[in-house]
């Protein structure tokens, strides 16, 4: 008799990356946000069901946000004459590729590397092969190669690695900052460099997290030019009511959070890059993100888009899920000024909804 297969634990978290990407698909089909590719990326995507406005909502606020963070990069990239790389690690079926790759700042990109578990990237790999509005952004089809058994994509600027990124960073992500006799290493240290990890660290355990964290702040810092900036989003202060009913929840689905517990409180997140030596770090709820620094004008336009009464539970909601960005800057010197321009601006005032 054949002993029963190896259970598979990471399958739960795999599968976050659905919810993610349905809400977004959902976001934009009640015209929240536009992202003409994510329906390549949900299959049977006419056929998926809306999300409720509170989920629409929440997706709308931290899609805005970390795209006004990671415009704010290319920008100042190209102020100092560079253009930037950026790394989406834990990427699951996000598009920012894309919505870069065909917008007005596609030029500043030097670099965009996704990363994520094997079963992830071969299940987006296939996709990009398949649907020929994603391939064509990538690049000529002599241009793009796939390898690791269809699991990694490389291309001129585009490219799709699989990694568990619990492991040693030096041998999962060695390709980034190692050449090899086939490659040359795809991370430049002169440029400015971002990572994004939205809804990654949190299922990892705080050694691990930071043990990444510190990996790429090594090499950045090793220059004297080195800029490295980094985006978290994640739940955070999951020790109230809402938090426990949250982790129970996720219990049942065999998830847990174990990079939530170091973060009780909103203060206690930049700690995740000070601690590491990085420059400046800064954090905002989603709750008030939406309140106070997102366009008023936009605020007021999907006010409209769907019936919301529940305001009170939405609030509750964004107060526990926050976005965290940290900066190493540490050897520009008198040139690091343009950089601490870096982060969210307060919008004008404008009235709570009722």
């Amino acid at each position: 008799m054949l002993p029963p297969p190896p259970h598979d634990t990471d399958a739960p978290i795999r599968l976050t990356d659905n919810d993610a990407a349905l809400a977004k698909l959902s976001a934009v089909r009640q015209n929240y946000l536009s992202d003409q590719f994510i329906k390549h990326f949900v299959p049977r995507a006419s056929f998926q069901p809306s999300r409720p406005p509170l989920i629409n909502v929440g997706t709308f606020v931290r899609t805005k946000a970390i795209d006004d963070l990671v415009n704010q990069w290319m920008d100042l990239s190209s102020r100092e004459g560079k253009k930037c790389q950026i790394i989406s690690l834990g990427a699951g079926s996000d598009t920012r590729f894309w919505q870069l790759a065909t917008g007005t700042r596609k030029d500043c990109l030097s670099k965009y590397i996704e990363v994520d578990f094997p079963e992830i990237t071969m299940k987006k790999a296939m996709a990009i092969k398949k649907n020929k509005d994603l391939s064509v952004v990538i690049g000529a089809p002599a241009d793009i190669q796939l390898g690791q058994g269809g699991t990694a994509i490389s291309s001129p600027i585009y490219h799709l690695l699989p990694a568990d990124l619990r492991g040693d960073p030096s041998i999962a992500l060695g390709s980034l900052t190692a050449a090899t006799e086939n490659a040359a290493r795809l991370l430049d240290p002169s440029l400015p460099t971002l990572l994004i990890f939205e809804c990654v660290l949190a299922y990892m355990s705080p050694q691990e997290s930071d043990t990444l964290l510190k990996w790429f702040h090594t090499y950045f810092s090793s220059r004297e030019d080195g800029i490295l900036g980094a985006i978290v989003y994640e739940m955070f202060g999951l020790g109230d009511s809402f938090g426990r009913v949250m982790l129970s929840n996720l219990k049942t689905r065999n998830v847990s959070l174990p990079g939530a517990v170091p973060y009780p409180t909103l203060e206690s997140l930049p700690s995740r890059f000070l601690n590491l030596d990085y420059t400046s770090a800064h954090a905002l709820t989603l709750k008030d993100i939406r309140r106070t620094f997102i366009d008023p004008i936009e605020l007021d336009r999907i006010s409209k888009l769907e019936m919301l009464d529940e305001i009170e539970e939405l609030d509750l909601v964004l107060e526990h899920y926050a976005i965290t960005w940290g900066m190493s800057t540490a050897h520009l010197g008198n040139r690091k000024a343009p950089w601490g321009e870096w982060g969210l601006k307060r919008r004008e005032q404008h009235e709570e909804d009722e």
